[in-house]
């Protein structure tokens, strides 16, 4: 059994596809998941797994909640591996940036270098980003609520899908996969 952390985009936002964490653990329970845990309303769950595939992972969390809660959420898999990465290698806290500013949006697949370019084009200052591979870090100095640099954006400058999480819950999610 392997151990995965399930990011889920846009669940209980302004009252938007809502699920339950309770309903959502017991659905994941029911698909054959083990150690399921999720952590907060905003679709952060760790389990356990025999499959070594995340993008069956994906398919079959998607498929569970589409038959279930009747939406289609866009889910992304991590490995213990992939958020001790994260951790590592922030480069806003190198700088010792305040980390209640901090976030990372985790992308479902590394952007082109085209889409890249096109992101790079514009200043968002005094909002600051970095990507690396499937991650961007960012630093946001007036907080996430009116950000520039949002999921949307970069879903639409990048071509990917990406859902986006404050340090603590990174910091906390790790902690959870860990143990």
């Amino acid at each position: 059994m392997k151990k995965f952390i399930a990011l889920l985009r846009g669940i209980n936002v302004s009252g938007q596809k809502k699920i339950k964490m309770s309903e959502l653990k017991s659905l994941l329970e029911k698909a054959g998941f083990q150690d399921v845990i999720t952590y907060i309303q905003s679709g952060n769950v760790i389990f356990s797994s025999n499959e070594k595939s995340g993008e069956k992972l994906v398919k079959k969390i998607s498929s569970e909640i589409k038959r279930r809660f009747g939406f289609d959420v866009q889910v992304i898999i991590l490995t213990l591996k992939e958020i001790e990465y994260t951790l590592k290698n922030n480069p806003f806290i190198k700088r010792e940036k305040e980390s209640e500013r901090l976030y990372v949006t985790f992308l479902s697949n590394i952007p082109s270098k085209e889409n890249l370019q096109k992101l790079n084009s514009i200043d968002y200052s005094p909002e600051e980003y970095k990507v690396d591979r499937n991650l961007i870090y960012l630093y946001l100095l007036n907080g996430a609520g009116k950000a520039k640099l949002n999921n949307n954006l970069f879903e639409n400058k990048l071509k990917v899908d990406g859902t986006t999480r404050n340090w603590k819950t990174v910091k906390t999610l790790s902690e959870l996969i860990a143990t």
